[in-house]
């Protein structure tokens, strides 16, 4: 599942944590849970990037961990949803990084990636309903009244509310990865 980069380096340089502003490093990386390698993991390039503009970044930490980390939803459906918009908005490096996390936090297996990849088929399984409402919310930014109504079957009215956030977030997420040119660390590769 290769997807190259569209762009083979930075166009906004990313920043050394040595050189954020404390608040910043509490407002990017201090609330990530135990699980997910808490403050002391990795920092992570899309981090490095966004330090560049600080009061942006602190709200994003704030706004991503409500998404990422807080949702109602599952966190396999979670991962299945953006794992599909980081393949549809063609972003390698949201797409490397979320595979990871749906391995290692999301239980989910080499043939769920593989159908967060190829998407929705005619079948009515749940992933298959889940995978049309991301198309339909990439695509046309609209969930139709029949794919609705089978997630409203299957999903509290919260869980609706964060299905269309967690897309809408990857989607900004995977454009700005995409046009900030924010490359994938080696080990992601």
């Amino acid at each position: 599942m290769d997807m190259p980069h569209r762009i083979d380096s930075p166009r906004i340089a990313p920043l050394e944590p040595s050189e954020w502003a404390p608040k910043l490093h509490e407002q990017l990386l201090g609330n990530r849970p135990a699980e997910m390698g808490g403050a002391a993991a990795p920092v992570f390039n899309i981090f490095k990037t966004l330090a560049n503009h600080p009061r942006l970044a602190g709200q994003f930490g704030r706004w991503g961990n409500q998404i990422l980390f807080r949702s109602s939803l599952s966190a396999r459906d979670r991962e299945l949803a953006i794992l599909r918009v980081g393949w549809l908005c063609r972003a390698t490096y949201e797409w490397h990084h979320h595979v990871a996390i749906a391995r290692d936090h999301a239980g989910m297996s080499e043939a769920d990636i593989e159908l967060a990849r190829v998407g929705p088929t005619d079948g009515g399984s749940a992933d298959d309903v889940l995978l049309r409402a991301v198309d339909e919310l990439v695509g046309d930014h609209f969930v139709s009244a029949a794919t609705w109504a089978l997630l409203a079957e299957r999903y509290q009215q919260v869980q609706l509310i964060d299905l269309v956030f967690v897309v809408g977030q990857y989607v900004m997420v995977s454009m700005a990865l995409n046009s900030f040119g924010v490359q994938l660390e080696p080990e992601y590769r």
